[in-house]
């Protein structure tokens, strides 16, 4: 065999010395590995300097604090004051009716009299009665007094008066029962007989409303029911759009068991019987005034447990939250209880901080902002 050449070997130890070489990956850092230690790497990285952290920016307003009344809204529906259905007291033919839908009517006033003259009959006959008892009472007592008869015929002749008297009693009052006067004043809103026709005993024959004041029935929840109280004023705004003032005049004791909440009524004025009862309505109910702002609705965030607030500026500019309460919600913006005295409000990139983050803090464009209500100062910055 063969011996093999010498270039042949020299050949293949140069590869081998190649591919170890590659494999240790020094190959980058020829001359210069050398000349480094790695004291002198770690000293490099220590002495660089930090980079400077971006601070995020938010813009910010500081509120106009004003009396605002606490407004509770609830729904509910107009109703009458007073509603009554008339009927009859007694059985006969309608002899008269005195009524049509839409009268007006006066307490008092006649709305049917049904046929009787039987009953006025026995009325006269009980007066004659009365007059002749009366006569024979008054003689009697003449007689006694001069001691012609005896005391016992004037006990009788008292009873006789009395039992006449009884009678027409009697008599006028089956005779008041053919009419059916008006209980109260109001309007007649039904009318269910006709003239000529037999009515039983309690037969229903009008309905009578009354409709001045007309009251906005609705239920306060549980939780608001402590701001409502007897006499607190009211907005009820119909579903016609007209918005009408009234005066809370009834808070119930005792919560309607399935829905836990409290029927409150509102009475209106309402003289000339505009406004009509069933209508479906909305009732703004005022408290007492509170201090409270007035911002945008974009402006209230969530803070990590979920709760509605604000995020504000603390002094040393990083971000706190603080809870508010809703006083009202009105078409310019929202009115908030809660937010501390000369706080400054993050109205822009709230939702992008959270708390206790230091930011940069600018003024807002308050021209920008609907509804908020801020400081002269801001307003010129």
């Amino acid at each position: 065999m063969a011996k093999p050449r010498f270039h042949t070997i020299a050949a293949f130890v140069v590869l081998a010395v190649s591919a170890a070489w590659v494999l240790t990956g020094e190959f980058s850092s020829i001359g210069s590995a050398a000349n480094e230690t790695p004291g002198e790497e770690a000293d490099a990285a220590k002495t660089a300097a930090p980079a400077e952290k971006v601070l995020r920016t938010v813009a910010v307003i500081e509120p106009a604090f004003v009396q605002h009344n606490r407004i509770i809204r609830i729904s509910g529906v107009t109703t009458p004051d007073k509603r009554t259905t008339l009927a009859t007291r007694s059985a006969g033919i309608l002899g008269e009716l005195k009524v049509k839908k839409g009268d007006t009517v006066q307490a008092g006033d006649v709305v049917l009299v049904l046929d009787g003259a039987e009953k006025q009959a026995m009325v006269d006959t009980a007066k004659a009665l009365l007059d002749q008892r009366r006569k024979e009472a008054e003689n009697i007592e003449r007689l006694v007094k001069n001691g012609i008869s005896p005391t016992t015929q004037s006990d009788s002749a008292r009873s006789a008066l009395a039992s006449a008297r009884s009678q027409l009693e009697a008599a006028q009052a089956d005779l008041d029962r053919l009419t059916v006067v008006a209980p109260f004043s109001g309007v007649i809103d039904q009318v269910m007989v006709e003239e000529g026709s037999w009515l039983p005993s309690g037969e229903a024959a009008a309905v009578l409303l009354e409709l001045d004041p007309v009251v906005a029935l609705g239920e306060v929840s549980e939780r608001e029911i402590a701001y409502v109280s007897v006499g607190s004023e009211a907005d009820v705004r119909l579903i016609s759009g007209d918005v009408v003032s009234g005066t809370v005049r009834h808070v119930s004791l005792e919560a309607t068991a399935g829905t836990r909440t409290f029927p409150i009524e509102v009475a209106i004025a309402n003289p000339d019987n505009e406004i009509p009862a069933g209508m479906t309505a909305e009732i703004m109910i005022k408290s007492e005034a509170v201090t409270a702002v007035k911002l945008p609705r974009s402006v209230v965030t969530l803070d990590a447990a979920g709760n509605l607030g604000l995020r504000i500026l603390n002094e040393d500019n990083t971000v706190g939250f603080v809870p508010i309460d809703l006083i009202d919600d009105s078409p310019a913006g929202l009115v908030l209880s809660g937010v501390p005295q000369n706080a400054k409000i993050i109205v822009a990139g709230q939702d992008l901080v959270s708390d206790g983050e230091t930011v940069n803090a600018v003024p807002a464009d308050t021209s920008l902002i609907t509804g908020a209500t801020v400081k002269a100062a801001e307003k010129s910055q």
